[in-house]
């Protein structure tokens, strides 16, 4: 794979344009992500895969034309991993996607599969806008809400890798979470600085939403439907486990024995 522009480098002696980071309603910007034209404008060096910076313009209906910051995560970057397949976190970024507009919670931007990337396949997520006055790390320990429902999302997509600089609170104070290419994993894999709750009970308006993704999880349910193109059906079948092993205790998940609770480096 050809090297895009250092973005980080190049963003700090003006050399690099940096498109808006655009809030877009979620239809017009899947609309957006699925069918716009992708322009490269550099690589986030900090990555453990290739991430690149780019802006998708296209003409949506009553706006005209729209050119906004997205993050594109081609597979051909993608570096392999002991445990999970090669070739697969582009996918499992759009799976957990899908869970969260199933859940209603929110919380993984705007992201799709784009068959044409720039450098073939991969995944495409809206760059979202984000509050400069707010360090996702100072909200840990605060119990928080807006964090609890994160806790539930990454237990039922298994998240292994939850960092505390995956979060995103933006200017509206919703806060979001990125970088879910290590989810769906068969085994208990959780990894995450959200264990604040961990072992306490789940509120009403959570199991709700659980047994909501129960059923969607079905075979001929329309978020089973989807997981099942993106996952391997003993993955769509691990998370359907996991959900109703929640809904059967009640409780957040306590940590594994046999695997790290918290990620390394934890931000």
């Amino acid at each position: 794979m050809t090297e895009p522009p250092d973005t980080a480098r190049e963003a700090e002696t003006g050399e690099v344009e940096l498109p808006p980071a655009i809030d877009l309603p979620g239809a017009e910007a899947l609309l957006l992500l699925e069918s716009g034209e992708i322009e490269v404008i550099g690589r986030l060096v900090a990555a453990s895969n290739a991430t690149l910076l780019v802006a998708v313009s296209d003409e949506l209906p009553g706006r005209g034309t729209i050119r906004a910051a997205a993050i594109h995560k081609p597979i051909r970057g993608e570096r392999p991993l002991w445990d999970f397949p090669a070739g697969t976190l582009a996918a499992r970024e759009v799976a957990a996607h899908a869970v969260s507009m199933a859940s209603g919670w929110d919380i993984v931007p705007p992201t799709v599969m784009r068959a044409d990337g720039p450098f073939g396949p991969g995944m495409l997520q809206l760059w979202v806008g984000t509050s400069d006055d707010v360090d996702p790390a100072g909200l840990l320990g605060t119990g928080d809400p807006r964090l609890r429902r994160i806790a539930i999302f990454d237990a039922v997509v298994n998240n292994a890798d939850r960092k505390a600089g995956h979060l995103l609170v933006r200017p509206d104070g919703l806060v979001q979470g990125v970088d879910h290419g290590v989810t769906f994993h068969v085994e208990p894999k959780l990894r995450t600085v959200l264990w604040e709750w961990r072992g306490t009970r789940l509120a009403p308006g959570e199991l709700a939403v659980l047994r909501s993704l129960a059923a969607r999880l079905g075979p001929r349910a329309d978020l089973g439907q989807c997981l099942a193109v993106l996952l391997a059906p003993e993955e769509v079948a691990a998370t359907r486990a996991r959900v109703r092993a929640l809904l059967r205790s009640g409780r957040f998940p306590q940590p594994h024995p046999d695997w790290p609770a918290v990620p390394w480096p934890w931000y």
